[in-house]
C-alpha cells in the first residue's frame, strides 16, 4: 500500500507541482492529527511547534490536499470550513451542532445501503459522498 506521501507527490507531478519541504511538513503535521481542524488553527499550532511554514503555503497545499484526496473538507451552514485527514481511516459522515460548532462523528451501515440503492435506481455510479446532518447536541439542546 502506498504511503500519503508518495500519493500526494505523484498527485503533485501530474499537474507539474514538486513535494517542497513545507508541503511534505504540512502533510506529515496533518497526518498525526486526530481532530477536524480550520486552517487558521492549524496554523497556529505549526508556530507554536516553532516549524517554519508560511501561511500562505498552507493555504495553498490543503486544496491540493483535498483535491488528491487525502484531506475531506467539511463547510459547516454558517460557512465555517473544517478539515479532516481521511487517508486509511474508515469512511463516515458527520453531525454538526449549529450552536457550540461541535462535529460527531458516525457510520450507518442502512443510510450506505440507502445511497447505494438510489445510485443504482438512477443510473448513477457514485464515487465518494459526504453526510452532514446539522442540528444540535445533547449539550445545547433544540433553541
Amino acid at each position: 500500500m502506498k504511503k500519503a506521501a508518495e500519493i500526494f507527490s505523484e498527485f503533485l507531478e501530474g499537474k507539474s507541482l514538486k513535494l517542497t519541504p513545507e508541503r511534505a511538513t504540512v502533510l506529515e503535521e496533518i497526518s498525526m492529527l486526530r481532530r477536524h481542524f480550520d486552517i487558521e488553527g492549524f496554523y497556529v499550532s505549526l508556530k507554536n511547534k516553532g516549524l517554519k511554514v508560511s501561511r500562505a503555503s498552507i493555504y495553498r497545499t490543503i486544496p491540493l490536499l483535498v483535491e488528491s484526496g487525502l484531506l475531506e473538507e467539511i463547510k459547516t451552514m454558517d460557512r465555517h470550513t473544517y478539515y479532516e485527514y481521511t487517508f486509511g481511516r474508515a469512511h463516515h459522515d458527520h453531525m454538526i451542532c449549529l450552536s457550540c460548532g461541535k462535529v460527531i462523528e458516525f457510520y450507518s451501515p442502512k443510510l450506505e445501503k440507502i445511497q447505494d440503492e438510489v445510485c443504482k435506481k438512477e443510473g448513477f455510479s457514485g464515487a465518494r459522498h459526504l453526510l452532514e446532518i446539522q442540528g444540535y447536541c445533547n449539550s445545547c439542546g433544540t433553541p
